[in-house]
């Protein structure tokens, strides 16, 4: 081998030794860095935030912190920020929400509490304006907590009624509709101009108005302009979506203490509100996160460490100085700002903060447009390390706990209560309880289109439209498809949440309430024909059942979709089953099954789990919605009451259980797994062999694993008489047991 390859391969023998290393050491830099995110949020879990806050700024040293991954740590601050404010004059979220859900009336957003304009109806039933559910200001139903997926059509037949009794209205939140397109488009000097329209003409959609015509200013980076649209809105009525949008402008202003007290009192009052509990972890991470040269230092100093034992003891040292006891934590704490926070470091943080907080109220107050380009992220100042944001962020999050709503300078407070309490008067004027216009009402504008009927349980659909719950699902049962615009149903049918559609209900009981009874006497008289177990009776024609035994079925034929339903719906449970006859479409004997449980598959397909019941004989056949119904009489085994014919029954009762036993012992183990899997094992004996209408369950049992022809398992099936189907059993164990066992 020539000198420049032994070069070589020592080289590379060397690189791959130094590779090996690497990665052990980067391996044991993530595990630790696991540790410590772990045990801080452990810490933030038991609202300990301050331990939680050093903690994180350790993990940042060995490793990146998803902003993600501060969801605990959010939580707790959230919960200490609303304990401060439930403590102090502040009204609580709760309080909020429930004054104003009772200032409102069907046809307003559960939501943002206006007019629902464009009403979309959710999975759950509830409806929402078009608005909230396109600028995603929710991701939970407020009234019910259901996740919102915000992919629903709008309502149809609501449209087509609130365009009929409310047009003004419609046509102003049109406008308002027009104004968020704007945004969209990023027309906003359109957007601008349209806001200040709708503001002037109407009171009532000031609200939504002024927070859109912020997002336009903000984008337009006239901030002061956008703070004076989101400070219109008084305290005690604060939106979730008003505190959004005044954090969102602080936060571009340069101002991340101010705009993150802003997002803990958006969550606060809706602890749910999307995108801001993301942004108030991405302005933790910003806060926490160390300088470049602390990170490089950080990991200089971890991996100067030669021995791997020596640095994994090195950091579960460094990671056990930071998890002590609350109070050591506490005392510690004291000691590493007296050492690392002198009062010069305090004074030059308070220099990087007032002036621009100072600004902003300047220009809040004067409505200089200029100079917002100057103004800088504090989070990004270089002069501060890990350790000092670390301190940092505990001053904030303790200014927030104790003010957490935010407070102005006193001219910029009177001004807003000034504009805040014109606003209470408008909306006052403006805001009345709406009523359907009594010469525009029509029962046909609310009539099912399948069934041509007043809607009884009304369902939406995603794709807009509305049925009866029960010919949806007869729909459903063909196929997966809206019966009207034929779009797919296949996520829906797989749900099988079909919710009534609130509001359309209680337009329909409150000002249709005569319809309404009539209607429900409709159908409460088709339910009770339906729960009549001898007239009527729906019969599945498929297969032999026995009492007692079960009899599992894959149900995915319509007719008999709807029939399942049916029974569940009625609370009967019970449907008989026969085998079929060519002339007569089913047999005269059958057995009663009780449904023990049903499987919804995705494609409206069931497995069905049933138990026998009681035998009947057929007296009439008839049809209903295509699958067999008949009217039936119940079969009951002839009682013995000579005790010692009883007797003799006894003795021919326990020959036959002792001759089938022996049989199901000698069974080939194949055929033995077959039957324990489907029928279960064999009933015990029974003391009482008159205990119950249908006899011993081990003759129906036998009757169901025996390999004999259906009709003369039918036969037996309709006997009246114990001992003749014992002896119909033991002729067929005989014969059995005498042909030889290949």
């Amino acid at each position: 081998m020539s000198l420049q390859s032994q070069v070589k391969n020592a080289m590379e023998e060397r690189s791959a030794f130094f590779i090996g290393a690497d990665s052990d050491n980067v391996s044991l830099e993530e595990d630790h860095h696991q540790l410590i995110l772990q045990k801080a949020n452990a810490f933030a879990s038991e609202n300990c935030f301050k331990e939680a806050i050093d903690l994180f700024t350790v993990a940042m040293r060995y490793g990146p912190v998803r902003p993600e991954q501060l969801n605990t740590f959010v939580d707790c601050i959230l919960r200490n920020f609303k304990r401060k404010a439930a403590g102090s004059d502040a009204p609580s979220s709760r309080s909020r929400d429930a004054g104003d859900t009772s200032r409102d009336d069907v046809f307003d957003c559960p939501n943002c509490h206006s007019f629902l304009g464009e009403p979309v109806t959710l999975a759950c039933g509830h409806s929402y304006c078009k608005r909230c559910l396109q600028r995603r200001l929710l991701s939970k139903c407020k009234l019910c907590r259901e996740p919102v997926r915000g992919q629903e059509k709008a309502n149809v037949i609501l449209c087509g009624l609130l365009e009929k009794w409310f047009p003004d209205e419609l046509s102003k939140s049109k406008t308002q509709c027009e104004v968020d397109t704007l945004c969209r488009k990023k027309r906003y000097q359109e957007a601008v101009s349209l806001a200040s329209d709708v503001i002037q003409r109407d009171p009532e959609m000031t609200a939504s108005a002024r927070l859109s015509r912020a997002e336009a200013y903000t984008a337009l980076k006239q901030y002061h302009l956008a703070l004076e649209d989101t400070e219109f809105f008084p305290e005690s009525s604060c939106s979730a979506e008003a505190a959004f949008r005044k954090a969102t402008v602080l936060h571009e202003m340069g101002q991340v203490d101010e705009s993150l007290q802003a997002f803990l009192q958006c969550l606060a009052v809706d602890e749910d509100f999307p995108c801001a509990k993301r942004q108030v972890e991405k302005i933790l991470c910003d806060l926490l996160y160390p300088d470049d040269e602390n990170v490089k230092v950080g990991l200089r100093e971890t991996t100067q460490n030669t021995s791997p034992h020596l640095r994994s003891k090195t950091l579960v040292a460094d990671a056990r100085l930071h998890l002590q006891s609350p109070v050591q934590r506490q005392n510690q704490s004291r000691a590493a700002s007296v050492h690392h926070y002198p009062d010069n470091q305090e004074k030059r943080w308070e220099s990087l903060e007032r002036p621009s907080l100072s600004r902003a109220h300047s220009l809040r107050l004067h409505g200089s447009g200029c100079g917002e380009e100057g103004l800088k992220r504090v989070c990004s100042a270089p002069q501060l390390g890990d350790q000092e944001k670390g301190s940092l962020l505990k001053r904030k999050l303790s200014a927030s706990e104790t003010e957490p709503c935010l407070v102005d300078s006193g001219s910029s407070k009177h001004k807003r209560q000034g504009l805040t309490k014109g606003f209470k008067q408008q909306i006052a004027k403006a805001k009345t309880c709406r009523s359907v216009p009594v010469d525009l009402l029509d029962p046909n504008d609310l009539e099912c289109s399948l069934c041509m009927r007043l809607f009884y349980e009304p369902v939406t659909t995603p794709c807009g439209h509305t049925f009866c719950k029960n010919c949806l699902e007869r729909c459903l049962d063909h196929t997966p498809q809206c019966p009207l615009c034929k779009e797919s149903l296949k996520e829906y049918l797989a749900c099988r949440k079909y919710k009534v559609t609130t509001v359309l209900d209680t337009l329909i009981k409150q000002y249709l309430s005569q319809e309404n009874a009539e209607r429900t006497k409709t159908h409460l008289e088709e339910t009770q024909e339906l729960s009549d177990l001898t007239k009527n009776v729906p019969i599945f024609v498929c297969t032999m059942a026995y009492p007692t035994v079960p009899c599992p079925l894959h149900v995915f034929e319509p007719r008999y979709r709807l029939m399942i339903r049916r029974c569940m719906e009625t609370g009967t449970r019970q449907f008989g089953m026969c085998i079929n006859d060519p002339q007569r479409g089913f047999v005269d004997y059958g057995c009663m099954l009780t449904i023990r449980s049903v499987h919804f598959l995705p494609d409206g397909r069931s497995v069905v789990d049933t138990i026998g019941g009681k035998r009947f004989r057929v007296l009439s056949r008839g049809m209903k919605d295509g699958y067999s119904t008949a009217d039936i009489e119940h079969l009951e085994d002839t009682r013995v009451e000579d005790s010692d014919e009883l007797e003799s029954l006894q003795e021919l009762h326990d020959e036959v259980y002792e001759q089938a036993r022996v049989w199901f012992q000698n069974l080939k183990i194949r055929f033995h797994n077959q039957i324990l899997q489907h029928f279960g094992p064999m009933p015990e004996r029974e003391a009482d062999i008159q205990a119950t209408p249908n006899g011993p369950a081990c003759c129906w049992w036998l009757l169901a694993v025996l390999p004999i022809d259906p009709r003369y398992q039918l036969s037996v099936l309709s006997m009246t008489s114990l001992r003749e189907r014992l002896e119909k059993i033991q002729h067929i164990l005989t014969y059995l047991q005498s042909i030889p066992n290949n």
